[in-house]
């Protein structure tokens, strides 16, 4: 909006009116009704109809606006009530909110609104700030140091991957990384599908090759025809890889040390469950019904890159045979 717009009044477009009728121009109209020459110009490109002025037409037209930008900007209850539902039940993030809403077509304040309603009812006692993500403290790259996660025999590196799978074009890469538990006793396998983010965990009976290859054979097995490619960091529980493989029918591939920006969507998504695993959670105490609620909240989660779409929604829904989600 130009910064010397004024905004007018019902009176001053029937003024307008007038003024065009007798041909002044638009110049000579701003000068009569003491306004800047833009804020003419504004209204009449705006607000006209068919190459002509009406006031009645241009008053009507300012009215509609008004009400529709009232119905979407004011804080209602029942904003309040989506808010605290998707927050405190799903975690979603008030941008995921925002954006599900405006998918769906229901009305919702802006990204910045809805931020400030959480901090403002975190100023009062409240409670739904803490449901928010926190951020992460990324680990730095280590420079100069010998690998010491230990060497996996017969790797295939991750520039030897397919090109298409960087594209997330088609179904079927998947992304794979452990979530270890207190005093690294325990791990969660976490799986992730990179074209719709969609995410498969399961708990493993300890951090050894041989467990994680079971543990993900059993996880995929149901998804064989959808499993293209594979892609893990370097870590030796990933040390059975070829028998993985094998028996999935697939291609295993290891991105690069100390790169998880590689695996960006595991890593993420990792990120999301430690909102409910943090860190030094003995995982013995973790029940499935436990590891379920988890993914089904991570897969019902809208998400920014699929369109505020879920995984669920873009994965599952273009698939008719069915599936067996948590083994």
């Amino acid at each position: 909006m130009p910064m010397n717009y004024q905004q007018l009044i019902d009176t001053q477009r029937y003024q307008i009116e007038a003024y065009l009728k007798a041909n002044y121009t638009i110049t000579q109209i701003a000068k009569e009704l003491g306004v800047d020459k833009s804020t003419i110009s504004r209204e009449l490109k705006r607000n006209s109809r068919k190459c002509s002025y009406n006031a009645a037409y241009a008053t009507m037209l300012t009215k509609e606006r008004k009400r529709e930008s009232y119905k979407h900007h004011v804080f209602d209850v029942n904003m309040e009530q989506y808010i605290n539902k998707q927050l405190m039940n799903y975690q979603w993030s008030p941008e995921q909110i925002k954006g599900r809403c405006d998918l769906g077509g229901i009305p919702m304040v802006s990204i910045e609104r809805i931020y400030q309603y959480i901090y403002k009812e975190q100023a009062s006692g409240g409670v739904l700030y803490l449901h928010l993500r926190t951020a992460r403290r990324w680990r730095k790259k280590r420079l100069n140091r010998k690998h010491q996660r230990g060497q996996i025999p017969n790797r295939i590196m991750i520039d030897q991957r397919p090109p298409e799978v960087d594209t997330k074009e088609r179904f079927g890469d998947w992304e794979v990384d452990t979530i270890i538990g207190k005093n690294h006793k325990t791990a969660i396998l976490t799986v992730t599908e990179r074209k719709s983010q969609f995410e498969l965990m399961v708990k493993t009976d300890g951090t050894k090759a041989e467990s994680i290859r079971k543990q993900m054979i059993n996880l995929l097995a149901p998804f064989k025809e959808l499993v293209k490619t594979i892609t893990s960091d370097n870590g030796k529980e990933f040390a059975k890889h070829q028998e993985i493989a094998q028996k999935l029918e697939t291609d295993f591939f290891f991105a690069e040390p100390y790169s998880p920006w590689q695996r960006g969507l595991n890593e993420y998504n990792n990120k999301l469950i430690r909102q409910y695993l943090p860190k030094k959670t003995d995982f013995n105490l973790i029940t499935n019904n436990t590891i379920n609620m988890i993914i089904s909240k991570l897969n019902n989660r809208p998400r920014k890159l699929l369109g505020y779409k879920t995984p669920n929604e873009v994965f599952l829904n273009n698939f008719n045979q069915p599936v067996a989600l948590i083994n």
